[in-house]
C-alpha cells in the first residue's frame, strides 16, 4: 500500500465512516463476477476506518461474506442443496423479475443459481420496480419451498446493494466545505479508482464529463475514442443507478415502454442508459430512431394518447478504428455510429456534449490509486441527489455566451456546465470561484461546439457558425473557444484571437522565402513597451520601435481615450517556419498593441503584412504573391496588405484567389478598422 497523503488524513477525518481504501476492492476484482461497487459495498461496512488492524479484520469478513455468497460456476447445485438442508440461503445476484400471466404473478430470475422461475411476492417487486427493467444487484434470501405458489424457491428478502441513508448530501456538503477546488477534484478522481498524478489536465476534464450524467437529469452525451480506455467504466462498475446496454438490437418496449404490458422503460428506471460499442445498436422498429430522438429533445414519449416523462440521461460510448486525425480526413467524427444516426444533424443536435475520449490514455494498472476515496455507495447516492438542484441561477449574471450559440447550444452548454458545478460545488451555498466557472465553461462550450463542426462538416448551411465565445462579466473580454482537434495551436483557424494576438507575414533574407509569426502582446500595469524575445534580430526590434511610436503620436485615432503609457505591453514573436529574420512587422505589432489595448480581438483568419516607419508611413511589400500563397497554405482565409501591393496580385492564381481574400489599406488607422473584430 501507498504511504498515507495529508489528503487521505483530511478525507478521513471529514468523511469518517464513508471513505475506504480504493485498492482494496481491486483485491477482488476478477475473483467473483460481480461489479466494483457491490465489494466496495461491503467494504465500506467493515473496512470504513485508516487503522491497519481494522481493515485487516473487516477483509476478513467481506472475504468471508463474497465467498460465501457469491455463487461460483458450477456451485449452484451445491447452494439449492444448502436451501433443502438449512431452509434457506443467502446469495448475492443481480436479480430481474417479469410478469407471469399465467399464474398471475410475479417470477424472479437468480442467474447464477441458474433459476428463472422464483416466486416474489408483489410488494418486494413494486417496491424495488427496477427488477422488472434490467435488474440490480441485491442480497438476496431464498426460501426453499413455497406452499402458496407451489414453487421450489421463493425470495424471502432482499437488500439492494446500494446505501439507504438519504441525508447523504448534508454529509457531503460539510466535508466538502474543508477542502479547496483542487482537493475535492483529486478526492473525486481517487473515489472512481484513479491516481489523480497519472492524468494529464485534459485527461482529468474527460473524466470530470463522463460523471456529469449521473449529476445532471436528462443529460445526453456521446464519447467515442481509442479502445481501452475505460469509457464503460463508470457506468458499470461505480454506480447502481445507471445500466448498460451492450451493443445489440434495442427494444422501443424495453427502453422506453410496453404498449401491451404499461411497464416503463429503462429510461424511466435508471439515471444514465449506456449504450456500449454503440457502432452495432440498432432498434427493433422503424420509428424507434424518432423516439428516441423526441426524448433527448423533450425528455417525453408516448403510449398512445398517455405521455410519459423520464429524466434517465442517453450516453453512447464507441471506437474509433483510426486515430482521430484519420477519422476526420475520411469522414466526421460521428462516423462510428450506426448508419441510421451517423448523418443525421437532428439527432446529433441533441447531443448535449462530444466528450474526446482519445485524450484519455488506455487503462494501466499503475493509473489505479492506493489512498482512501468515498465509497462508491455514498458518492453514487450523492450525484442522485444532486440531479434535482441547480447552480445556474448563481452564475446567469457571471457569465455571457456570444450570438454564434443557437437557443440548443446554450441549452446544451447550460446543462454541461450545472453538471461540472454541481460536482465541484455540491452545497448551493458555496461560493463558486472566477477561476472553476471559466473552467467549467471552456469545457462546455468546447465538447458542444465539437458536435456543431460535425454537422457542418456533413454540410447543413445552417450550422456553418461555429465560432463559440464567451464573456466572464459585463465588462469582461470575450474569449473565443476551439476544439483542439481541428485548430492547433500554429495552425491559422477561423477562430478570433484573444486580444493582443495577430498572424502575420513578413519578408526573408535574400534567396529566402517569407516567413509566418505570431505575435503576442500581454498588457500589466506599468508604462512601457517592452520586447520579450531574447537575442531579437535588428529588423525585429526597428519594428517594434515604430509601432512603439506610431502608436503613442496616433493614440487618438486608434485607441481613443486609452493612455498607451498607462500599461505595459510585453510583446513576443513567434517564427512559425524556418524564416526567422521579422523584418518588416511593425504593421502587425502595432495591430497586436491596439487589440491589447482595446481589449478586443481582430477577425478571424486574417494575417496581415507590411512594416511602417516611426513617423507612421506604410512602407512598400515587394513579395505580396508569396505571402499571400504562405498564409493560404497556413489556414488563412484573408491577407491584410498596403494598397501599394496591388498589382503585384495580378499573377495571383485562380485557385488562390478563391481561397484568399485580399483586404487593402492605405495607413494604420485604415489596417485596424478592417480587421478589428465586431
Amino acid at each position: 500500500m501507498a504511504e498515507l497523503d495529508a489528503l487521505d488524513q483530511l478525507v478521513a477525518d471529514v468523511f469518517d465512516g464513508y471513505v475506504v481504501r480504493k485498492d482494496l476492492a481491486q483485491k477482488f476484482k476478477g475473483n467473483y463476477p460481480v461489479p466494483t461497487y457491490v465489494a466496495e459495498f461491503l467494504i465500506g461496512k467493515y473496512c470504513a476506518t485508516t487503522d491497519e488492524e481494522e481493515i485487516r479484520e473487516g477483509l476478513e469478513i467481506v472475504q468471508r461474506q463474497l465467498s460465501e455468497r457469491i455463487v461460483r460456476a458450477g456451485e449452484q447445485e451445491l447452494y439449492k442443496a444448502q436451501a433443502k438442508v438449512h431452509g434457506s440461503v443467502k446469495v448475492i445476484d443481480l436479480i430481474t423479475a417479469r410478469l407471469d400471466a399465467k399464474s398471475d404473478s410475479f417470477l424472479a430470475t437468480v442467474p447464477s443459481l441458474l433459476l428463472n422461475d422464483v416466486h416474489i411476492s408483489s410488494e418486494l417487486v413494486y417496491e424495488h420496480e427496477r427488477m422488472l427493467t434490467g435488474g440490480f444487484y441485491a442480497e438476496i434470501e431464498l426460501a426453499y419451498g413455497d406452499p402458496e405458489s407451489n414453487r421450489p424457491f421463493s425470495v424471502m428478502r432482499l437488500r439492494p446493494i446500494q446505501l439507504s441513508k438519504r441525508n447523504v448530501l448534508n454529509d457531503v456538503t460539510r466535508g466538502r466545505e474543508s477542502m479547496s477546488d483542487q482537493e475535492w477534484k483529486d478526492i473525486l478522481i481517487r473515489s472512481v479508482g484513479i491516481e489523480p498524478s497519472s492524468l494529464s489536465s485534459r485527461a482529468q476534464d474527460v473524466l470530470f464529463l463522463r460523471m456529469v450524467p449521473f449529476v445532471e437529469k436528462g443529460y445526453n452525451m456521446i464519447e467515442l475514442g481509442p479502445r481501452g480506455t475505460g469509457k464503460s467504466y463508470l457506468y458499470q462498475q461505480v454506480s447502481p443507478y445507471s445500466h448498460l446496454v451492450s451493443g445489440g438490437k434495442a427494444t422501443v418496449a424495453k427502453m422506453f415502454v410496453n404498449n401491451a404490458t404499461g411497464q416503463r422503460g429503462l429510461v424511466c428506471q435508471y439515471d444514465i442508459v449506456c449504450f456500449d460499442e454503440v457502432s452495432g445498436i440498432n432498434f427493433d422498429q422503424k420509428d424507434g430512431v424518432n423516439i428516441m430522438k423526441g426524448y433527448m429533445e423533450s425528455g417525453e414519449f408516448s403510449r398512445g394518447r398517455e405521455s410519459i416523462r423520464a429524466e434517465g440521461g442517453i450516453v453512447m460510448l464507441g471506437n474509433f478504428d483510426v486515430d482521430v486525425e484519420h477519422q476526420q480526413r475520411v469522414g466526421h467524427l460521428f462516423g462510428p455510429l450506426p448508419k441510421e444516426i451517423r448523418d443525421d444533424t437532428a439527432f446529433m443536435d441533441r447531443i448535449h456534449s462530444y466528450v474526446p475520449g482519445w485524450d484519455y490514455p488506455k487503462i494501466h494498472p499503475d493509473m489505479m490509486t492506493e489512498h482512501f476515496g468515498l465509497v462508491s455507495d455514498f458518492l453514487s447516492e450523492c450525484w442522485r441527489q444532486l440531479r434535482s438542484e441547480n447552480r445556474l441561477h448563481l452564475i446567469n449574471d457571471r457569465v455571457f455566451f456570444g450570438d454564434a450559440l443557437s437557443g440548443r447550444d446554450r441549452r446544451a452548454v447550460n446543462k454541461t456546465v450545472n453538471g461540472l458545478l454541481k460536482l465541484i460545488y455540491p452545497s448551493p451555498d458555496m461560493e463558486i470561484s472566477d477561476e472553476t466557472l471559466e473552467w467549467a465553461v471552456r469545457i462546455a462550450l468546447e465538447c458542444r461546439r465539437r458536435v456543431k463542426e460535425q454537422q457542418k462538416r456533413i454540410g447543413s448551411a445552417e450550422f456553418r457558425n461555429t465560432m463559440f465565445s464567451y464573456r466572464l462579466g459585463l465588462d469582461g473580454i470575450e474569449q473565443y473557444v476551439s476544439t483542439p482537434e481541428l485548430h492547433s495551436e500554429n495552425e491559422i483557424g477561423q477562430d478570433p484571437l484573444p486580444p493582443g494576438q495577430v498572424w502575420a507575414v513578413g519578408p526573408g533574407d535574400e534567396n529566402e522565402g517569407s516567413g509566418l509569426y505570431k505575435i503576442e502582446v500581454t498588457v500589466t500595469p506599468g508604462s512601457s513597451i517592452r520586447l520579450i524575445n531574447v537575442k531579437a534580430p535588428s529588423g525585429l526590434r526597428e519594428g517594434l520601435r515604430a509601432a512603439e511610436q506610431v502608436l503613442y503620436t496616433q493614440a487618438k485615432s486608434l485607441i481613443g481615450d486609452r493612455d498607451p503609457k498607462g500599461s505595459e505591453f510585453s510583446v513576443q514573436v513567434r517564427a512559425l517556419t524556418a524564416v526567422k529574420g521579422a523584418s518588416s512587422l511593425g504593421m502587425s505589432i502595432l495591430l497586436a498593441l491596439c487589440s491589447a489595448a482595446l481589449g478586443r480581438s481582430l477577425k478571424g483568419g486574417v494575417v496581415v503584412a507590411g512594416g511602417i516607419s516611426v513617423g507612421g508611413t506604410v512602407e512598400p511589400v515587394y513579395s505580396a504573391l508569396d505571402m499571400a500563397e504562405l498564409a493560404a497554405e497556413n489556414g488563412a482565409s484573408a491577407i491584410l496588405l498596403p494598397v501599394s501591393s496591388r498589382r503585384q496580385l495580378n499573377e495571383m492564381s485562380d485557385d488562390l484567389a478563391s481561397r484568399l481574400m485580399v483586404i487593402y489599406y492605405k495607413d494604420p488607422r485604415d489596417a485596424l478598422f478592417k480587421v478589428l473584430g465586431e
